[in-house]
């Protein structure tokens, strides 16, 4: 029994310090983005710069997810796509560092989106296959990869590189950090298939029948339509606050990590008391009152959404991963955990990036952006979720079906 609880705290603490490394690598990058592109004059590409991200979730998550699952372990492949990564930031960095054009710049973006899009799904999967209650279990360790975003965006911050190119290449280091050390983290044996993959299965597509299932679907739906107007949190807030006086905007921002923290901490107990419906609920309720506090244009109300930014962002999408991871079989939990990552990273982020974008412009005059407006619009969007979510959520047992796992919800 000694030995189990002595192996359990190792497992937990080489997944904790995993998502802390990952974190502040993917913090690093994304934090500053809007800034650096705005200070090296390439504003104009930034909804696609955004953007990339979730088009690249259209493709490598569910292809790498089904190599995962079925082909090789998770460890190796997350191993091979952090030093990808790291490869593909420095060289994104350069090219803004060197005023390459717009479109080059942007290409290279997209490069580093494609090698950076599954690896989360991959970390929560290897984390998932080694905890033994995960509802208890994933919230602290998940908290860690906050933190370790936190921390990156105060490190960038201290390097006074908020609007540098510094920003990325740090991130670059860190994901060789990362690479480094999932050499420590054992590699589980993957199944063997039964039989010659097709085409389909190859590429992850057959994750699609797990929509067939409609509390699945509500779920999926709902974090993908949520996603939408919270794509507008990182590339618009850190300007709106820097017009309202603030300088070190990226260690601004880890106010909202300092609340998803906190709930990541809380939400084993939440998922023990609550049902779930509540629980996206709550995190929807406060998504709503985020933009709508924005809304107000000042400096205190601005941070005030920022901090519920962190709980609403916990109670939605991390309740998700855990509600997959329960009631998915575990032959089928990369792709599931990659099919969300499609869904939120991909479709959500893409409209969201672009259709925030052309409200940002909608919102734009002359003599400044109406911020009031902006997040207000935000604001009417995600209580149309909300809405949407508690009328087509029940939440009752089904009829056992591909991928499903048995057992109470």
């Amino acid at each position: 029994m000694d030995e189990l609880r002595t192996r359990g705290r190792v497992e937990v603490g080489g997944l904790s310090v995993l998502f802390f490394l990952h974190g502040a690598a993917l913090g690093m990058w994304f934090v500053p983005l809007s800034t650096v592109l705005d200070a090296h004059g390439l504003r104009a590409i930034k909804p696609w710069a955004f953007a990339a991200s979730a088009l690249a979730a259209f493709v490598s998550p569910l292809f790498f997810g089904a190599m995962a699952d079925r082909e090789a372990s998770p460890v190796k492949v997350l191993r091979g796509l952090a030093l990808a990564t790291s490869g593909a930031m420095a060289l994104a960095s350069t090219a803004i560092s060197l005023g390459w054009p717009a479109w080059l710049v942007l290409a290279v973006i997209q490069l580093h989106a494609l090698c950076s899009s599954p690896t989360f799904s991959l970390s929560s999967t290897i984390a998932f296959a080694r905890l033994a209650d995960a509802r208890k279990e994933f919230g602290p360790i998940r908290a860690m990869a906050t933190l370790g975003w936190a921390a990156g965006c105060w490190l960038v911050s201290a390097m006074r590189a908020d609007t540098s190119p510094l920003a990325g290449y740090s991130g670059a280091v860190m994901w060789l950090v990362v690479a480094a050390f999932t050499f420590v983290l054992p590699a589980e044996q993957r199944l063997e298939p039964a039989g010659k993959l097709s085409w389909r299965e190859r590429l992850g597509l057959d994750a699609l029948t797990l929509l067939k299932n409609p509390d699945h679907r509500v779920v999926f739906l709902t974090a993908a339509l949520f996603s939408i107007p919270l794509a507008a949190f990182y590339p618009y807030a850190p300007p709106h606050l820097r017009e309202l006086g603030f300088q070190r905007t990226a260690a601004w921002m880890t106010l909202g990590q300092v609340t998803e923290i906190i709930t990541m901490f809380s939400l084993g107990a939440l998922l023990l008391k609550w049902r779930l419906k509540w629980i996206f609920a709550w995190g929807l309720t406060f998504g709503v009152l985020r933009f709508g506090l924005s809304a107000l244009n000042s400096k205190a109300w601005l941070l005030s959404g920022i901090v519920l930014h962190g709980g609403s962002y916990t109670l939605v999408f991390i309740t998700a991963q855990i509600y997959l991871e329960q009631r998915v079989e575990a032959a089928w939990r990369a792709r599931a955990q990659a099919l969300m990552t499609l869904m939120t990273g991909g479709v959500g982020n893409l409209l969201g990036y672009l259709g925030t974008g052309w409200w940002f412009s909608r919102c734009s005059r002359a003599g400044g952006t109406q911020w009031p407006d902006f997040w207000a619009g935000l604001a009417v969007a995600a209580g149309l979720v909300m809405a949407n979510f508690l009328a087509a959520y029940r939440g009752k047992r089904r009829t056992q079906g591909v991928g499903e796992k048995s057992g109470p919800l």
